[in-house]
């Protein structure tokens, strides 16, 4: 068999699993008394976020500073509301890219990789996120407030490097082989992890695949293959822990699946300098606010106390 179709197969083995463990969690959310709603806000906030996610901006560090900026939900809940919530949404990014889609007036051919690069790189992803979930979703607010702070503004210096060296390049390979393949399975391990953390894995992902000499484009399916496929993976840990905000997860899932088909069948070649620059900013002043929240809480109960305790409410 194809590995691609067995890729895409797994894909959707992944996509039921999540189904269901996210189904479990809202109904037992439900009978704790918990409001699953979707608001308005969000619901909006995760349409913008996720139709610029589409094009290749990034939807974890934008979401992160709008939910901020209309305080929705606790500090220590936004890691796992991330990987929780946008699931659907990626997996749709990443099923268009690898196998393309023809219909309903949108026509996306598959992205040309090489299949090995791909698995692999998902796979170290996903083994990743699976190590970094465990351990973000026992964290105290404090520490996730720093990490997340520090973690954005890493995202912000990421974009500004990407927009100035990195916007366009159509020249490169479509795989890596040797020691090049080393090196991204490494780096992509490291990036699944830290997206469990809050930061986006796009930006990241597609610096280093064309350092590594693979052109823009193939970075494309690696990136949104790896976040499919990885963030059901955490979203076991962090529903289990409980490291989540219920109230925002339909608010979430449903918009953000909207945006994607329309990002594609209308602004896959909208020039998104502008739009990038605007996003550099927005990170920035997240980053920064996150820092000094957890300079101001220092010492207090509300910082040590673990994001899988925190009432859901708060």
């Amino acid at each position: 068999m194809n590995p691609i179709s067995v890729l895409l197969f797994a894909l959707g083995i992944f996509a039921v699993g999540y189904l269901y463990v996210f189904i479990a969690g809202l109904l037992r959310d439900s009978r704790d008394g918990q409001l699953l709603a979707p608001k308005p806000i969000t619901a909006l906030i995760s349409f913008v976020a996720n139709f610029f996610d589409t094009l290749g901006v990034g939807s974890y560090a934008t979401t992160t500073a709008m939910i901020r900026f209309f305080k929705l939900m606790p500090d220590e809940k936004i890691p796992g509301s991330l990987n929780v919530g946008y699931v659907l949404p990626t997996m749709i990014q990443a099923y268009v890219t690898i196998h393309g889609v023809s219909g309903l007036g949108v026509t996306v051919p598959p992205v040309e990789v090489d299949p090995l690069t791909l698995i692999l790189l998902i796979l170290a992803a996903i083994l990743g996120a699976w190590l970094g979930a465990g351990v973000v979703a026992s964290w105290p607010r404090r520490k996730i407030q720093l990490g997340m702070g520090l973690c954005l503004a890493a995202a912000a210096v990421i974009m500004i490097v990407r927009l100035k060296f990195f916007h366009s390049l159509d020249v490169g390979t479509t795989g890596l082989t040797g020691i090049k393949l080393a090196i991204g399975i490494v780096g992509l391990f490291g990036l699944g992890a830290l997206m469990t953390l809050g930061i986006g894995l796009y930006a990241p992902c597609l610096i280093l695949v064309t350092l590594l000499g693979m052109n823009d484009k193939s970075g494309y399916p690696i990136m949104m293959g790896a976040c499919a496929f990885l963030m059901p993976v955490a979203v076991v840990r962090f529903i289990r822990a409980r490291a989540y905000y219920p109230p925002a997860m339909l608010s979430m899932a449903i918009p953000g699946m909207l945006a994607v088909p329309l990002a594609f069948k209308w602004f896959q070649n909208l020039d998104m300098y502008w739009v990038k620059v605007v996003v550099i900013v927005v990170v920035t002043y997240a980053s920064i606010t996150m820092l000094l929240t957890a300079y101001r809480e220092k010492g207090t109960a509300a910082a040590t106390r673990p994001a899988s305790l925190e009432g859901a409410s708060a």
